[in-house]
């Protein structure tokens, strides 16, 4: 089974990846994690993105067409796969199309996680984690059990990612609705496209994930 995750960031894309990964044996292909390997590999074209990256501007359509064409070869790939962020554009999603059709492989669902803006800005700008052993808190829905001290590993550091603010979050979703949103219809055209609470508990969006690929299949 090879499918597409597509939501704005925070909706849960990865979380629900993993969870797909152990239950189907799906590979999950997260572009960040593509590309961060790919700049640590230093190939050519990782160092053609780690300066992009470095300058701040988008990545080129045509860089991570390539890098998401090599992933797909991969032996991991043989049970099907799970893409989170990509495709971003319609560009990127007719590209696709081209490669899957080059390497005889099918599309078979793409799974869009619906959120409210509002409650996922406070979803996201509320986390943050341990410093020492990476275990997630909320200031909200998920403190830890004795304040200031992680349940996991008892530290009593934690990091927030500076990008969590709610600037940053509107500035993300704006861009998400603008552009990745615009793709949904091309994928609705081809009657593939399936839609699932994406603010729901992360126990019920499996569920709703699971029911979706079983009408794909």
């Amino acid at each position: 089974m090879n499918i597409i995750l597509l939501g704005p960031p925070g909706a849960g894309k990865g979380t629900q990846a993993e969870r797909l990964e152990k239950s189907h044996r799906m590979i999950q292909l997260s572009t960040g994690d593509m590309l961060r390997d790919e700049v640590t590999s230093e190939s050519e074209l990782g160092r053609q993105a780690k300066e992009i990256m470095a300058s701040g501007e988008l990545m080129p359509d045509d860089i991570v067409v390539q890098i998401v064409a090599e992933q797909l070869c991969r032996d991991e790939c043989e049970f099907g796969f799970t893409l989170d962020g990509f495709p971003r554009t319609e560009t990127q999603a007719r590209a696709l199309d081209g490669i899957m059709i080059d390497k005889g492989l099918k599309l078979h669902g793409v799974i869009e996680m619906k959120v409210d803006d509002d409650a996922l800005t406070e979803r996201i700008t509320g986390r943050y984690s341990c410093a020492k052993c990476g275990a997630g808190y909320h200031d909200r829905f998920q403190r830890p059990k004795v304040e200031g001290v992680c349940d996991e590993c008892g530290s009593t550091e934690f990091n927030r990612r500076a990008d969590d603010n709610e600037e940053a979050v509107r500035h993300r979703l704006a861009a998400y609705h603008a552009v990745t949103e615009q793709i949904l219809p091309f994928y609705r055209e081809k009657g593939i496209l399936r839609t699932v609470d994406g603010m729901a508990t992360i126990d019920e969006v499996t569920k709703q994930i699971e029911d979706a690929i079983e009408q794909l299949q």
